[in-house]
């Protein structure tokens, strides 16, 4: 008998556990945060103001002004390759998501309001796969930016993605191309496209749509780039300099606009669409000005 529960001996006390869903742990600072709380800040560390990942149901809540109309979920992946590793089919990776997050595939798009300005948005559902762009997820962002050019709409993309898809090989690979050739034909029309870069953004996404935007956002200390890191430190034994592949980091060498903040991006992005399609403006509490807009718009020949 152990000596505890002897007679006149100390008891036992009960386990006191804390209920999934009360708290989380900061990724970076390690501070322990309310999970409400957490939420009603947009999921940003209120102790140091690291960008915590965002389910995709809160960010399209967090932008979009009340509920929108979504377009092709009923779209599928299929197996073409009969791919399979580790003994487990594609078939059944795919239907394994499907049940984890509710999404036919790695992408969401329709049409909605952002201040009031009708947008057609997208959004990449990292939970599925890690965002990876398939032949599914390509059409979904070929069709939006099609909708965007028949009814003159902003097109807005928010891009998390860990690449090309490699269960569908080289159908995969051609995504880039395809909706890069979308892309091209509302510039040729003058529609405007605002991209949005969150964490992370890499492989043949980083490669293609996500870094096309006539104006690219991206949430602070996102990691956004083609070949990661440490493959790079790898392949040509260097090491990188601090900061390589964040967003501040190609803000600074030029190849995005704006790093904003996730509690300033709906003003951002309100502001930068009146600019595109000339909406005044109710009230002066935006975040960018027209000079900034202008100074980072790099394509005299849209409006």
């Amino acid at each position: 008998m152990a000596w505890w529960s002897r007679t006149g001996g100390l008891e036992a006390e009960p386990k006191k556990s804390v209920p999934k869903g009360i708290w989380i742990k900061c990724e970076k600072c390690t501070a322990t945060l309310y999970e409400s709380d957490l939420i009603a800040n947009l999921r940003v560390c209120t102790s140091c103001g690291h960008h915590l990942r965002m389910p995709t149901d809160e960010r399209i809540g967090m932008i979009l002004d009340s509920e929108w109309t979504e377009h092709d979920t009923t779209l599928e992946s299929s197996d073409p390759l009969g791919f399979k590793v580790d003994g487990k089919k594609y078939t059944d990776q795919i239907r394994s998501a499907t049940k984890k997050t509710g999404d036919g595939d790695a992408y969401r798009a329709g049409t909605g309001t952002i201040g009031g300005i009708p947008v057609e948005a997208g959004f990449f559902v990292f939970e599925f796969m890690g965002g990876s762009m398939g032949s599914v997820v390509g059409e979904k962002i070929t069709r939006q930016f099609e909708r965007a050019l028949a009814h003159r709409r902003p097109a807005v993309l928010f891009s998390a993605s860990g690449g090309a898809r490699m269960q569908e090989g080289v159908l995969s690979l051609m995504q880039m191309a395809k909706t890069s050739a979308a892309r091209s034909r509302m510039r040729e029309a003058r529609v405007p496209y605002v991209a949005v870069l969150l964490h992370p953004t890499t492989g043949g996404v980083a490669a293609s749509i996500a870094m096309l935007g006539d104006i690219t956002l991206a949430e602070p200390d996102a990691l956004i780039g083609f070949a990661g890191p440490r493959v790079i430190e790898q392949t040509i034994r260097q090491q990188l300099p601090p900061g390589f592949q964040r967003s501040e980091f190609l803000l600074e060498h030029g190849m995005v606009d704006q790093v904003v903040p996730r509690l300033e991006l709906k003003a951002a992005l309100v502001r930068a669409l009146r600019w595109f399609t000339h909406t005044p403006s109710p009230d002066a509490g935006d975040t960018i000005d027209d000079s900034e807009l202008a100074a980072a718009h790099r394509d005299d020949d849209l409006p």
